[in-house]
C-alpha cells in the first residue's frame, strides 16, 4: 500500500491539477524570487500567480524546509 504524503506535500497533487504546473517548477520559481520571508513569498504567489492561500503556503513551507530555511 502506498503511503499518503503528509503536511504541505499533501497539497501537491491538487496544486498540479489546479494550476497546471509541476511542483518542481513552483519550487524553482520560489527559489529564484528575490523575496526571502515566508509571508512575502506566499503573498507574491497569490498576487502574481493566482494561487490560493493554502496552496501558496504549502509550496513555500515545503520549499523553505527543504532548503533548511524557515
Amino acid at each position: 500500500m502506498t503511503e499518503q504524503p503528509k503536511g504541505p506535500a499533501s497539497y501537491f497533487p491538487s496544486i498540479e491539477r489546479k494550476y497546471g504546473r509541476p511542483i518542481a517548477e513552483w519550487k524553482a520559481l520560489i527559489r529564484s524570487s528575490p523575496l526571502i520571508r515566508h509571508g512575502e513569498l506566499v503573498s507574491w504567489l497569490k498576487a502574481e500567480h493566482g494561487l490560493g492561500h493554502g496552496h501558496a503556503n504549502a509550496l513555500v513551507a515545503h520549499t523553505l524546509a527543504e532548503d533548511g530555511r524557515k
